[in-house]
């Protein structure tokens, strides 16, 4: 099993090969991410790396549950507004593109069928249950509650840094963006509204 780090120099030491490896996996997937690179830009060495991490793959697994947990987190399910949390989510992807790039990555190189991730490791408990309670008040549609989530994190992705069509960016100006945020709310509404 990996280390922990320790000490304060440790913990520092940790958190830069964190945040390295999040850019050089979302830049260039797991097969195409280079040790080297990282441990030169995080001002370590390879030794260090494997001793926190394990190898290149334990690294990847780090930083991409990682970025599950902080999807979670940081953009909680609301139920009751399912079009709000589209757009919630659409705003972290401006926020943190390097996330849905990763998950774009472990897609495409681990599993390209089926759920991204193994039961266990799946996240979307609560978020099946709130929907499932929805449905049941009646201010949802009605369908397999992780069709209806799969659906709406669909449509907040129109235009992530993995659309197949428009990559927006942060840098776009406010009212482009207020723009998108009301169609992909009323195009939300509209789809999860009951029958």
């Amino acid at each position: 099993m990996p280390d922990q780090p320790l000490t304060t120099r440790g913990a520092a030491t940790h958190r830069r090969i964190l945040d390295v490896a999040t850019r050089e996996f979302a830049e260039h997937g797991i097969a195409g991410a280079r040790i080297e690179r990282i441990v030169a830009a995080a001002r370590t060495n390879k030794a260090q790396l494997y001793a926190y991490f394990g190898n290149k793959e334990g690294l990847f697994d780090a930083i991409f549950f990682g970025s599950l947990e902080r999807i979670v987190n940081v953009v909680p399910i609301d139920a009751a507004d399912l079009a709000d949390w589209a757009v919630r989510l659409y705003d972290e992807y401006l926020r943190r593109p390097d996330l849905i790039r990763l998950a774009t990555w472990a897609r495409l190189e681990r599993r390209p069928a089926g759920h991204l991730v193994d039961d266990p490791d799946r996240l979307d408990d609560a978020k099946l249950r709130a929907i499932a309670e929805a449905q049941a008040a009646g201010r949802v549609r009605q369908g397999d509650p992780f069709d209806v989530m799969a659906l709406v994190i669909a449509m907040s992705m129109a235009w992530s840094p993995v659309s197949n069509v428009y990559a927006a960016t942060a840098d776009e100006p406010p009212e482009l963006h207020e723009r998108r945020r009301d169609l992909l709310r009323e195009s939300v509404r509209r789809a999860v509204a009951p029958d």
